[in-house]
């Protein structure tokens, strides 16, 4: 029995068919991926099948009934998104049972009672925090598990739908997340699960729905395909998976240098990054991988040490001496930190180089054309025009906006930090290939963070493993994968 369907789901917006005509139907018991590059339809879909978004043609059926004439039944689908969407000042048992019914004296919340309720399931979800912490003080980690645990609290769901439910997790939450997947899917309830990582789909899904420009382009069990094949439906063309992207041009002169750096979560951190190479920061979630990065750029505190940029003394604490001096830090956190979701996609590019765009004593918007144009152009950013909100772009297109922009600021270092997060792999080859040629071409010194051993491995000249805060190794390209992992959980090889 199909528990859950789109039939004919057809949604548009101005100039664009988001949807195109889909039919995709989900089975109790079966954890069913969907998979497709950025824009291809899927975050579409997943809003028509919550009733977030009412589609020109079609019916949604959930449990046989039309969902379209009945909104309740979207109750019976349990979205868990991507984005943490918790409550930081409210107590981890408060999130947990979100909307929960009042009690107790005039009405109001009998904590104690959520807080007994929410043991059992943080235990099950082995979620290592206390019922009455504040949500703010635990890890990203244990949020990303305490929202899907949210989601499966209220046991008249029918549909469990998890949107890349492993960004934040590390590889031990990941196999907690599995197993519990698991036993729900033992429970007779229909799993969505919509992941870019293809290691993790091969383990876990039955089944598997391709989408490409709005459109369903295959359907099959997983145990009958590959990973090309995959690919190769996502993305319409074959790609070389043994395609290695470092530098080939890396210059003997060091550009940066880290010595006995220590803060608020690394310690005596030393390296040395040299122009036009890729230096590889590998490590766990909590590593301090990304802290030692915003402390050289001046957002997070330094305790002691010092830093050298092209042979001169770096003034460390001041975010805005590190952007005129050549130090762009790309964040992890795209939405939140990398753009301004309501602002154009030409004002996201000029923001940061509006001194450069000016005419007399005004900003000249024949400039901030002219290099929205060239950015869009350059890195193939998908859109209809430059005044488009940037928010409404695909996430590998805003990442292309944020190289972009980071580019017009004339960079002598760039740090990504975690480059490909939530990006499809059609579009992180491309990501992969900027990278490479702003290093060989422009002689850039670029730190890639990555929580991805694939990445890492293709990507970087050498490979720095982070553990606990210190320096656990270095390596370079032709070291065995083993060693690193290894060196990223405190065991030496």
């Amino acid at each position: 029995m199909k528990i859950l369907e789109a039939k004919n789901i057809t949604k548009m917006f101005p100039g664009v068919i988001a949807l195109d005509s889909v039919d995709v139907a989900f089975e109790p018991g079966e954890i069913h991926a969907i998979i497709g590059e950025n824009g291809a339809g899927k975050s579409t879909l997943i809003k028509c099948l919550t009733g977030v978004y009412e589609p020109e043609e079609g019916e949604v059926m959930i449990g046989g009934e039309n969902a379209m004439k009945n909104k309740a039944l979207f109750d019976k689908v349990a979205y868990v998104p991507q984005e943490i969407d918790l409550f930081g000042y409210m107590s981890v048992a408060e999130n947990l049972f979100i909307p929960y019914e009042k009690s107790g004296v005039k009405g109001t919340v009998n904590q104690k009672e959520l807080e007994k309720r929410a043991i059992p399931i943080l235990e099950k979800f082995s979620i290592p925090v206390k019922p009455n912490e504040l949500v703010k003080d635990i890890s990203i980690s244990s949020q990303q598990l305490l929202q899907i645990a949210r989601a499966t609290v209220h046991e008249d769901y029918d549909v469990l739908m998890l949107d890349e439910p492993t960004t934040s997790l590390t590889s031990r939450d990941t196999k907690i997340l599995f197993n519990i997947v698991e036993k729900i899917k033992k429970e007779n309830k229909a799993i969505i699960f919509i992941s870019h990582k293809l290691e993790e789909i091969f383990q876990l899904a039955d089944v598997i729905t391709v989408f490409r420009n709005g459109k369903k382009v295959a359907y099959s069990e997983i145990k009958d395909v590959d990973t090309n094949w995959v690919i190769k439906q996502m993305t319409g063309r074959e790609l070389n998976q043994n395609e290695r992207f470092y530098s080939t041009k890396v210059s003997d002169e060091v550009l940066l240098e880290v010595n006995n750096l220590t803060g608020e979560r690394f310690t005596n951190v030393s390296f040395k990054l040299k122009k036009g190479e890729i230096l590889g920061f590998s490590g766990l979630v909590g590593a301090g991988r990304s802290e030692v990065m915003q402390a050289i750029f001046g957002y997070l505190p330094v305790y002691k040490g010092s830093v050298k940029l092209d042979g001169a003394d770096w003034k460390l604490g001041d975010t805005n001496y590190s952007v005129k001096n050549g130090f762009i830090y790309l964040p992890e956190e795209r939405k939140k930190q990398g753009i301004l979701p309501v602002l154009s996609i030409r004002d996201n590019i000029s923001v940061s180089v509006l001194d450069n765009l000016k005419s007399g004593i005004s900003i000249s918007r024949k400039k901030e054309n002219e290099l929205a144009k060239s950015v869009i152009e350059t890195y193939d950013v998908k859109t209809p025009g430059s005044d488009k909100e940037i928010q409404f772009l695909s996430g590998g297109n805003q990442q292309k906006v944020i190289i972009g922009r980071a580019m017009a600021c004339k960079p002598k270092l760039l740090v990504f930090d975690e480059p490909t997060k939530g990006i499809d792999v059609g579009t992180k080859t491309e990501i992969y290939r900027f990278m490479k040629k702003l290093a060989e071409e422009e002689g850039i010194g670029i730190i890639m963070i990555s929580s991805e051993m694939e990445e890492i491995k293709k990507c970087s000249n050498r490979v720095i493993a982070m553990y606990e805060g210190k320096i656990a190794g270095e390596f370079d390209e032709y070291t065995e994968q083993q060693s690193i992992l290894g060196a990223i959980i405190g065991v030496n090889s």
